[in-house]
């Protein structure tokens, strides 16, 4: 698992670099949540935190002629719920570092929670007198319908990676190099509902072909074993048969799925190519490799009726979230209920 370690390691890096833009009583913060987040949880809170942080300094007179590594908890103590309110509207457009940013529910919801956080961490330990995180309401989340790919498109989409059809004569030129990783890796997605980040971070000592097991690395770093069907170990076979013959750089030598440049995959590369050969499929789709993830789990929902199977497999921490993505579903499911049971005797 030394991906994980290099990634968790690059995470505390980059959240170290944050603190130290952030007002000096927040290091106190980051050691209070250290044994209870993971890094890339804590990089979120940092990077969240400095946006709000930002909003203070730039539009509240109480912040304005501050440094924000000069703000105090005394400073905080000025803090009111319209403030809070203020910052979520603030949220829907900004500037930081001259790029435009914008944020629909789920960022807003994102932000304010890294904030209410910090301010309950701050009132728990007396830093501040009250809490006006605690009056501000957090905005509604609708959730979309979800996006997936329908059984033919599927075919389709495995038939173009492949055999490379419609790829421009220079995709065609590098496809004999990648086509049985790619076709690997789309299958892998299809057929396990890994997400992007578990899959690249395989290494080939994690995959029992005795079992067809593969041993992941879920969010909040816990292990378990995911199994793949007869599909996905036929993809696995081919690509490792060409695996072999590549010797990777150093660093990368366990990753199962290597880069045209020999080192372990990355997650912006997995999503490039799932983009590339999903956009000739559909056009009105954007596929994403989270999309395939969701083409997984609708299909084994529908297989099974199932919904704690399914939140297991994908790995959510909660079935309520599970519940709430596939509610349409469940009332197709409780429609085909309705003819299930025949009620008095036939009189035919």
């Amino acid at each position: 698992m030394e991906y994980y370690k290099e990634e968790e390691i690059k995470n505390i890096e980059k959240a170290r670099d944050i603190y130290d833009e952030l007002p000096k009583f927040c290091s106190g913060f980051f050691r209070y949540i250290g044994e209870t987040t993971s890094a890339r949880t804590r990089l979120g809170y940092a990077r969240d935190l400095r946006v709000f942080f930002n909003f203070l300094k730039e539009r509240n007179p109480d912040f304005k002629k501050k440094e924000i590594r000069d703000i105090t908890a005394e400073d905080m103590n000025r803090l009111t719920a319209d403030d809070l309110e203020e910052f979520l509207e603030y949220l829907s457009y900004y500037k930081q570092n001259d790029k435009e940013r914008f944020n629909g529910e789920k960022g807003k919801s994102r932000k304010l929670s890294a904030v209410r956080r910090l301010l309950s961490y701050m009132y728990k330990k007396r830093l501040i007198s009250g809490n006006p995180g605690e009056l501000v309401d957090t905005p509604k989340i609708h959730l979309k319908s979800i996006l997936t790919l329908e059984p033919d498109e599927v075919s389709r989409l495995l038939d173009i990676v492949k055999s490379g059809e419609g790829l421009s004569p220079k995709e065609k030129q590098f496809h004999n190099l990648i086509a049985a990783r790619d076709t690997a890796i789309i299958t892998l997605l299809l057929g396990t509902g890994l997400r992007v980040s578990e899959c690249v971070g395989i290494d080939i000592s994690d995959i029992d072909f005795g079992t067809n097991g593969i041993m992941i690395t879920r969010k909040g770093g816990n292990k378990v074993i995911i199994y793949f069907g007869e599909e996905v170990e036929a993809a696995l076979y081919a690509y490792l048969a060409e695996r072999e013959e590549i010797t990777p750089l150093p660093g990368s030598e366990n990753a199962l799925f290597l880069s045209i440049q020999k080192k372990r995959i990355g997650v912006r590369a997995v999503q490039k190519l799932v983009k590339k050969y999903s956009e000739m499929v559909t056009t009105l789709k954007k596929i994403t490799p989270h999309k395939l993830r969701s083409t997984y789990g609708t299909a084994l929902y529908r297989e099974t009726g199932d919904i704690y199977l399914v939140a297991d497999v994908l790995g959510h921490s909660d079935v309520n979230t599970t519940k709430k993505h596939y509610a349409k579903l469940s009332d197709e499911n409780r429609r085909h209920a309705a003819n299930a049971v025949k009620l008095g005797r036939d009189e035919s």
